[in-house]
């Protein structure tokens, strides 16, 4: 009787996988037959955030960049695991609660840490 489910799901997966191929064969057939090949020397040329580069091609940005980066997505998502423990908390109990301090300690640390690097600072 199992099988005959796992029958039906890799019926689906062949059948959505050939699907896929299907349309991006006929997708790139029809871009070969439709498109005239211009070749143009701009655009070939490096493109750099919608700035044109000025002196060498490749500009290493600050590493204060990625990091502020980083940080934004860590405590972007870190809020979403805040107010899930906060939907549930009164079924946790103490031990839910000392794991949301340790959470929120080992956040604090990074802020810290982040703050005495000098990628934030406070105004």
């Amino acid at each position: 009787m199992a099988a005959v489910g796992y029958l039906n799901a890799a019926i689906f997966f062949l059948g959505g996988a050939g699907f896929v191929v299907a349309s991006l064969t006929f997708a790139n057939v029809l871009n070969a037959l439709l498109l005239k090949k211009r070749p143009a020397k701009s655009k070939y040329a490096i493109y750099e955030s919608g700035e044109t580069p000025i002196g060498s091609a490749w500009i290493q940005y600050p590493l204060a960049f990625y990091i502020f980066a980083l940080l934004f997505v860590a405590f972007d998502v870190d809020i979403v695991f805040i107010l899930s423990w906060a939907v549930i908390f009164q079924q946790l109990g103490i031990f839910g609660f000392i794991e949301i301090v340790f959470f929120i300690l080992v956040l604090a640390l990074g802020l810290v840490y982040a703050w005495r690097k000098g990628v934030i600072r406070w105004i």
